[in-house]
C-alpha cells in the first residue's frame, strides 16, 4: 500500500446530513470521489437528487433519505444499514439557524435559544448515537462546528454556544469510543460563501471587507471543507480523534479581524459579518 491508498475510502459506506447543498454536498461528493457510497440527507428532495446524481457520475451507490435531521438520526441510520448492510462514516452537517434575526444574546427568546440548540448540538448527538451503534469497529464521525463556538460571538450567542457544545461533544464522544476505534473529529470551516452563507449574513455587498479578515485572501471553497473531512474519515488519519479543525484561512479566533492593507476610511464589519 503507498500513502496515496491510504486516503482512499474503497468499501465504506457514509451518512452526510444537511447535503442537499452547499458544503454538505461538496463533503457528499468528495467522499464518492475517495470510494465510497453516500447516504445523502436534506429536507428538499429536489437537491438531494442533484447530490445524489453527483455521487452516481463518480461511479459509487446513492441512497436519498429526506426527512427534517431533528429526531429523524435513528430512521436514517436504518435506512443506510437496510440498504447496504453497514455504516462506516457519519457526517453531521445540518446547522444554522431557522431564526434570522441578529440580536444581542439578553435579547433572545428562550424558545430560539432551545431552538437553537436542538438545530446544532441536539440533531448532532443524535446523529452520533445512532452511528456508533451500528458502527463496526473502526467507524469514524466527523461534526461540522464553527469558529463561533471557539471565542465570544456578538449578536450569534445561541449558535455560537451550540456549536461551543459540540466541540466538547466530539472530544468526549472520542475517548468513550477510543477503545471501539471509532474516531470522533470536528471541522469549522471558515467563511465559505454559499447560499445559506448569503441569506444569513448578506454579504454581498461587503464580500471584499469580509475577505480582508482573512489571512490568504480569499473566501473558502465548499471544496476545502470536504478535503479535510474526507482526510478525517480516511485511514491516513488513523491516528487522530478529539480533534478540532479549523479551516478558514488562517482566520482564528485571535486573528479574525485581521485586515492587512485596509483602507483609512473602510467601515469595520457589522456584528453579524463575525458570526462564522
Amino acid at each position: 500500500m503507498t500513502i496515496m491508498d491510504r486516503f482512499r475510502l474503497d468499501g465504506k459506506v457514509a451518512v452526510v446530513t444537511g447535503s442537499g447543498q452547499g458544503i454538505g454536498r461538496a463533503i457528499a461528493w468528495g467522499l464518492a470521489d475517495a470510494g465510497a457510497d453516500v447516504v445523502v440527507n436534506a429536507r428538499r428532495v429536489s437537491d438531494l437528487e442533484t447530490t445524489a446524481a453527483g455521487v452516481r457520475e463518480r461511479g459509487r451507490r446513492a441512497l436519498v433519505v429526506a426527512g427534517d435531521i431533528r429526531d429523524f438520526s435513528e430512521e436514517l441510520a436504518d435506512r443506510t444499514v437496510g440498504e447496504f448492510a453497514k455504516l462506516d462514516v457519519w457526517v453531521n452537517n445540518v446547522g444554522g439557524s431557522d431564526d434570522k434575526t441578529v440580536r444581542a444574546l439578553l435579547d433572545t427568546p428562550d424558545e430560539v435559544f432551545r431552538s437553537q440548540l436542538e438545530l446544532n448540538l441536539t440533531s448532532a448527538f443524535q446523529g452520533c448515537k445512532a452511528a456508533a451503534r451500528r458502527m463496526g469497529d473502526g467507524g469514524v464521525i466527523v461534526n461540522i462546528t464553527s469558529g463561533a463556538g471557539t471565542r465570544g460571538s456578538p449578536f450569534t450567542g445561541p449558535y455560537a454556544a451550540a456549536k461551543a457544545g459540540l466541540i466538547n461533544l466530539t472530544q468526549t464522544l472520542a475517548l468513550e469510543l477510543a477503545e471501539r476505534g471509532i474516531r470522533v473529529n470536528a471541522v469549522s470551516p471558515g467563511p465559505v460563501i454559499t447560499e445559506a452563507y448569503r441569506q444569513i449574513l448578506g454579504v454581498e455587498d461587503k464580500l471584499d471587507e469580509l475577505i480582508r479578515t482573512i489571512p490568504l485572501g480569499r473566501a473558502g471553497d465548499p471544496d476545502d471543507i470536504a478535503a479535510m473531512v474526507v482526510f478525517l474519515c480516511s485511514p491516513a488519519a488513523s491516528w487522530i480523534t478529539g480533534e478540532h479543525h479549523l479551516v478558514a484561512g488562517g482566520r482564528t479566533s485571535r486573528s479574525y479581524q485581521y485586515r492587512p492593507k485596509e483602507p483609512a476610511q473602510a467601515p469595520g464589519l457589522k456584528p453579524e459579518d463575525r458570526a462564522v
